[in-house]
């Protein structure tokens, strides 16, 4: 009889039920379960939190690096000369361009012209990387055609100049203002190259989201580049755009082809590669660390079981007299732990999303509280902290917690049930 019963019977759930809810009075041990409870809580809900704002970091970083940088940037070998330096422009950028341009999976290519300078407005300095292109091309960047923010009109870009707004905090200027670039490659007499100084009017000012870029960055037209910079006919390399960013080395065979012998490539990945593989490094230990945190909520679970059967030792007794089988026994106090962990993990993962969600309002209150400074994007390169949910990082913390808490669960489970009824009774 006793073996037709099937698992997890009705009557088992309501002893386990009577066992979760009773008073500590009754022999209960509810402290220790709502113990269990907020511990499991908390660590799904820092779990799925921090593997939230991995997400979206991660996403953040690429998106900023990809939005206003090359996917691919190609040059030359280079070219020894008679006075010995090495010459490593693209005399032929055009030609070239048009064969990489030919490439399936390429959607742009754009010929640079690209140097640092002094820019000054008034008595203020500050070194900057100037990027010579063309408005077309330009205009298909998207960081910068559509920026986080803008000022200015992006339609005279081939008028002046567009700078970023570091730079323009940085210099003290605001659009329609005048600055003026220092270039120490610039005019060659008798007595030797002197600088090269040109003011140009600011007309458009953008917000890329990435603090090195907005702090650096100055694109002028790219004649107007190739003329400032002694570059008359000749583009410093090419800047490539694919369809699919994740797989560039991929097309690397058919870019070098395309771009002949002395070509060389520079993926995003290649520039970035440290810090990729730096923040998969961070990824794995921060899930580690976190889920030794859920597996210490979870042995909460462990402590409350053992007191829970220690109080209970009359009742297991008494019903094992009565016929209660060892699987009923171990189920009915597999339910005790699974439920809390259950309860739990569900708490936690609402809690989790709400805060993936809603991330920028509360670092808000944080960082009024705390009188601000608490992000900073010279530190950190980006202006906010990201947050991005990820079904997979959500399954994965809940499966993680449900998983440890059944685990955990089955050893004072055990216990209970092989427990002897006339031990149990001796003493009543």
């Amino acid at each position: 009889m006793q073996s037709r019963v099937s698992p997890f019977a009705p009557f088992e759930w309501l002893i386990a039920w009577r066992y979760l809810r009773a008073r500590r009075s009754e022999g209960g041990v509810s402290v220790m379960t709502w113990i269990s409870l907020i511990g499991i809580t908390l660590a799904v809900w820092a779990l799925i939190a921090t593997l939230a704002v991995r997400s979206g970091f991660r996403e953040e970083f690429v998106d900023t690096i990809l939005g206003a940088n090359a996917h691919v940037t190609v040059y030359s070998a280079g070219v020894r000369t008679e006075s010995g330096y090495v010459d490593r422009t693209l005399p032929d950028y055009e030609e070239m361009a048009e064969r990489v341009r030919a490439v399936p999976g390429v959607s742009r290519v754009a010929p640079l012209v690209r140097s640092q300078v002094m820019a000054n407005v008034r008595g203020r300095n500050a070194g900057v990387e100037v990027f010579g292109i063309t408005p077309e091309n330009l205009s298909t960047v998207p960081r910068i055609a559509e920026p986080l923010e803008a000022r200015g009109d992006f339609s005279r870009f081939g008028e002046g100049i567009a700078i970023g707004s570091g730079v323009a905090r940085e210099l003290g200027v605001d659009v329609g203002g005048k600055v003026k670039l220092i270039s120490p490659d610039g005019v060659k007499t008798a007595f030797g190259t002197s600088p090269r100084t040109k003011v140009y009017e600011v007309t458009y000012i953008f917000t890329a989201g990435r603090y090195d870029i907005d702090r650096t960055r100055v694109y002028m037209p790219f004649a107007e580049a190739q003329t400032f910079f002694n570059r008359d006919g000749v583009a410093d390399e090419l800047e490539v755009m694919v369809d699919d960013p994740e797989t560039v080395d991929k097309l690397d065979t058919a870019l070098l082809a395309a771009a002949g012998d002395k070509a060389l490539l520079w993926t995003w990945r290649d520039a970035q590669g440290g810090f990729l593989r730096a923040l998969d490094v961070e990824d794995n230990v921060m899930f580690i660390l976190m889920s030794i945190l859920v597996l210490i909520a979870a042995m909460n679970i462990v402590s409350g079981l053992i007191m829970l059967v220690k109080n209970k030792g009359r009742d297991i007794g008494i019903l094992r007299t009565m016929g209660l089988t060892e699987g009923s026994v171990l189920r009915v106090f597999f339910i005790c732990g699974a439920f809390t962990g259950l309860i739990g993990t569900a708490v936690g993962v609402v809690l989790g999303c709400l805060f993936a969600i809603y991330i920028d309002q509360i670092f808000t209150v944080v960082n009024y509280i705390a009188g601000g400074g608490v992000w900073d994007p010279a530190i950190r390169g980006i202006y906010q902290v990201p947050a991005k949910l990820e079904l997979n990082d959500v399954l994965s913390a809940v499966g993680l917690s449900l998983g440890l808490s059944f685990v955990v669960t089955i050893f004072p489970a055990r216990r209970a049930a092989r427990m002897n009824p006339v031990e149990a009774l001796r003493y009543e």
